[in-house]
């Protein structure tokens, strides 16, 4: 309209880094990070960020720079998730379970400037390092953080262990508390990478930006109604989709974050008792360690615990479960595309009416759209919307302020996820009448017999409600007759005992004769991504080996 104008008075780029800033004035003394006996407050962390990414200019790095970090749920890769882009670089969080054959073809992919390196994986750097070396690929500066729990060791480390590599605190005593923050240009600015988990192919960087970030990280605080000054533990990976971007949410709100290096479910409870836990995050593995627990190792809740859970469909048993014990579900779907979260299960005070095991199944849905989104389940060849019936299947897709930027170096990948407006999750749902979407399972797993679909995530549900069960996935087994047939695997509790023809009788009992499992395979454990996602690819190879349960041409029950 006529007199309106954009200027530095009514328009700055939204970026994360001004949570930060806010917290050290407002919550200044306040604490902000807790590590066994160490802690700090947000003015302590704000003048820690502010030196570290001085230090980081100071050693050359540019605009738009990677720097890299190897590292669990400790002080450093929280105070990196502010000081690389108060540098005006980009963070690239790297899986701590990566071997050192991807950390180094990650390294030069992203082509990082520094890494940052957990003392505990040193060797994993090192050795990606020569392998970089090796194939005449630049390696970037490595820096070794020494940061120990000392409740759980007594042992504390200086750089002198290190004497080849820079110490992260002593290259953070070489910046400046004058350090002018290189606040972006352009909200559209990258801010991280993220790389995909890489279940079933080398990972896909995924490029965040400062305005999704900022939009994510609000959209995260208002959905899970996080209240001012929270407690959280950090039980998500912070290499995970920037700890689903609580990473700066929690500075959003002053709160005070709860460093986790290993996660246990002993670990967690006992954290939750001595901090006064409000809020905590993880996926269903996570929540199924917790209600598996030795009663010895478990502790009254202090108070409310809100979790959010996602990464991976809960089961409804694991729900309710978990909910008996005290903590509070909050049920998000999302993928590294969509920053993280990009959908919430939102309750409504009705459904408190229903019994504990309706109210689970309900739960167990992945809801509607956060804030920063929208969300569709569609036809993928046509683009239309399937009806609000619950049983017609079609892709979930989702367009809107917080899907990523692109796949960094991969236009065609980028073309192919955002085709027709919309990024295509490659999820299959279904949408309820009330318009809630519920996952029915990725496109490469369903499975289909006999022409009929089958969701393995609703076997995969049932078999986790079988008292000896504690952990499983179901995949297609080829099938001369059927085309495929159900094939679980199953890990059981300790303790705990059962055939494989009771798990098959029990889900009989239950689902429809087609849906139930033909084959039952026990496991000592299931391969697992270390964001808590089961590896099918390795268990369809496995399932594909077997050949086929029917003879040819016919059937056999």
């Amino acid at each position: 309209m006529e007199g309106a104008v954009v200027s530095s008075a009514n328009y700055t780029p939204l970026t994360p880094i001004s949570f930060l800033e806010r917290s050290s004035l407002v919550y200044a003394d306040r604490t902000s990070i807790v590590h066994g006996r160490t802690s700090y407050t947000w003015r302590q962390t704000r003048d820690r960020c502010l030196m570290l990414a001085s230090a980081l200019t100071q050693l050359g790095l540019d605009r738009h720079n990677v720097v890299a970090v190897l590292a669990p749920n400790i002080p450093a890769m929280y105070e990196l998730h502010f000081a690389v882009p108060m540098a005006g670089g980009v963070l690239c969080t790297l899986n701590t379970r990566h071997d050192a054959s991807l950390v180094s073809h990650l390294l030069n992919h992203s082509e990082s400037k520094v890494l940052f390196v957990d003392h505990e994986l040193l060797h994993t750097a090192r050795e990606a390092l020569n392998l970089l070396s090796k194939n005449n690929f630049k390696t970037p500066l490595l820096v070794v953080i020494n940061q120990y729990d000392i409740e759980s060791s007594d042992i504390e480390s200086t750089s002198a262990d290190f004497p080849k590599e820079l110490d992260y605190e002593s290259l953070m005593q070489t910046g400046s508390m004058q350090f002018e923050i290189k606040w972006p240009k352009d909200e559209l600015e990258p801010i991280s990478l993220n790389y995909t988990s890489g279940t079933t192919s080398r990972p896909k960087g995924v490029i965040y930006t400062h305005r999704g970030a900022y939009l994510n990280s609000i959209a995260a605080v208002l959905l899970n109604d996080m209240t001012t000054m929270p407690v959280y533990l950090w039980t998500v990976p912070l290499f995970h989709c920037n700890g689903w971007c609580l990473s700066w949410a929690i500075a959003a709100q002053g709160g005070t974050n709860i460093c986790l290096r290993k996660v246990t479910a002993k670990d967690i409870f006992d954290k939750i008792a001595l901090h006064m836990v409000t809020y905590m995050g993880g996926a269903p593995t996570v929540l199924n360690m917790i209600i598996n627990a030795p009663v010895h190792e478990r502790k009254p809740l202090p108070g409310k615990v809100v979790v959010m859970t996602g990464g991976a469909p809960p089961a409804p048993h694991i729900i309710s479960t978990s909910e008996q014990l005290g903590f509070h579900l909050t049920h998000a779907y999302g993928l590294t595309e969509t920053y993280g979260p990009g959908t919430i299960c939102t309750w409504m005070p009705e459904w408190n009416e229903l019994c504990l095991e309706e109210r689970a199944k309900l739960k167990a849905r992945q809801g509607l759209q956060h804030l920063g989104l929208e969300l569709d389940v569609k036809d993928p060849v046509t683009m239309k919307s399937v009806p609000f019936d619950g049983k017609t299947m079609g892709e979930v897709m989702f367009r809107g302020n917080t899907v990523m930027a692109g796949y960094y170096k991969d236009v065609n990948a980028t073309s192919e996820a955002l085709a027709g407006g919309w990024f295509r999750s490659g999820d299959l749902g279904v949408r309820h009448s009330d318009g809630y979407v519920q996952l029915k399972d990725r496109s490469k797993d369903i499975i289909i017999s006999g022409g009929e679909n089958i969701s393995t995530i609703e076997v995969e549900g049932v078999i986790y409600s079988h008292p000896a069960v504690l952990e499983a996935a179901v995949v297609g087994r080829p099938d001369n007759y059927w085309g495929e047939t159900p094939c679980a695997f199953v890990k059981l509790k300790e303790g705990h005992d059962a055939t494989g023809e009771e798990i098959i009788q029990f889900c009989r009992g239950i689902l429809p004769h087609y849906m139930a499992p033909r084959t039952i395979v026990f496991e000592q454990e299931l391969p697992k991504t270390s964001t808590g996602k089961i590896q099918k690819f390795l268990l369809r190879a496995k399932a594909k080996a077997m050949g086929s349960l029917s003879g040819p041409g016919r059937s056999k029950m």
